[in-house]
């Protein structure tokens, strides 16, 4: 590719960085709190585009109008013997147009959004639950909104003494393992997609009869001591003791950021 080509792929993946970052397609890949990141990758992209158009448009006027001086000072034979001397330097080396290939998979990105991980990889992929420095004051409304992970961590590290006596109301996807055993799952992550892992709750009680791989449910329950260990690295996996189930859309932010807090 040839430098304005170059600038044009430019211009192309920070148009898309931008499209990312303006709607919840960059939470596909990246965690909420980068978002101004990926703004700013776009648009420095962008204005590095621009300047390296206009600077090869620049570069190539200057040479044109310096090739025209010299042709006019030199004389007709020279002119005429330089003419195809140049026409055949000019196409010794031509760019191969495969390098134009390059841009699929940036059509692809700006076209076609990758879905978020879900039951598969969950099932295939040791829980990432991690013992918490501490816990929040918990809301006084009950049933009471909690984070899966939260729920996870006081279930395993704090032995649910928070959690005894209260109805708690966590959300996630749903997964269900070889055994017929249905989980509720939220893929955490550090930074981006590709570092996401999950923490499972395990379901008992009063559970749906038909549970879809992947779809989302609101759970209600109330802590249980029962645990398991996850089959692939021997993790923790606490339980809730479902008292009701419905599902729910997938929220605009698939993953769950707050694992390691």
């Amino acid at each position: 590719m040839n430098r304005q080509a170059q600038a044009a792929v430019m211009f192309l993946v920070g148009a898309a960085l931008l499209h990312a970052g303006g709607t919840n397609l960059y939470l596909r890949y990246v965690k909420a709190g980068l978002q101004p990141l990926v703004l700013a990758a776009g648009a420095v992209l962008i204005v590095s585009a621009l300047a390296t158009a206009w600077y090869e448009w620049k570069r190539a006027r200057a040479r044109k109008e310096a090739a025209s001086e010299a042709q006019h000072e030199a004389q007709p034979e020279a002119r005429s013997q330089a003419q195809p001397e140049a026409q055949h330097e000019a196409h010794v080396h031509p760019e191969p147009r495969i390098s134009w290939l390059l841009v699929l998979p940036l059509l692809a990105l700006i076209l076609v959004a990758p879905p978020a991980l879900g039951s598969y990889s969950a099932l295939r992929t040791g829980t990432a639950l991690q013992q918490p420095y501490g816990y929040l004051k918990l809301p006084k409304s009950d049933p009471m909104p909690l984070n899966l992970v939260d729920y996870a961590g006081r279930a395993v590290y704090d032995h649910g003494r928070s959690l005894a006596g209260r109805q708690v109301r966590i959300a996630g996807f749903v997964a269900v393992d070889s055994a017929g055993t249905p989980y509720l799952v939220r893929m955490a992550l550090n930074c981006c997609a590709a570092d996401a892992q999950p923490v499972k709750v395990g379901l008992t009680g009063k559970i749906p009869p038909v549970l879809q791989p992947d779809a989302w449910l609101q759970v209600t329950g109330t802590y249980t001591t029962k645990q398991t260990r996850d089959p692939v690295n021997n993790g923790p996996i606490p339980f809730l003791q479902v008292t009701d189930a419905k599902p729910i859309p997938t929220p605009a932010d698939p993953y769950d950021e707050t694992w390691n807090n």
